[in-house]
């Protein structure tokens, strides 16, 4: 099975790198911007409608951050096929994945076909 140069595979990993590490910085920013993180919230006599405001936001900034968890975790996947090789090819049928869907996603892990059958 033979996979891409080592030139090109560099070049992904360093985007993936760098991907990470400003998926890692957006978590931070917003658990920090997520109402529930603040500690004078529990002593907080607030008014039902800004409890119902606070909660909502609470809701939408936990799904970002979920959101956020599960590109992180693709983008480690993605590293770790590079790493044994496996990268660029999909992990169902085992053919390569096409180059321009992994220039528009690199943390691909299914060809096209697979995951058109997926859905």
């Amino acid at each position: 099975m033979k996979g891409f140069p080592n030139d090109i595979l560099h070049n992904v990993r360093n985007q993936l790198e760098r991907e990470r590490k400003l998926v890692v910085a957006r978590i931070g920013e917003l658990n920090a911007q997520d109402p529930f993180s603040n500690p004078e919230r529990l002593i907080d006599n607030a008014a039902s409608d800004t409890e119902a405001n606070e909660e909502s936001s609470h809701d939408r900034f936990s799904a970002m951050v979920d959101e956020m968890k599960t590109k992180l975790s693709d983008i480690s996947a993605a590293v770790e096929r590079i790493d044994n090789g496996t990268y660029g090819f999909c992990i169902s049928c085992g053919n390569l994945i096409d180059t321009d869907r992994l220039n528009i996603l690199p943390t691909a892990r299914l060809c096209l076909s697979c995951e058109k059958k997926r859905s």
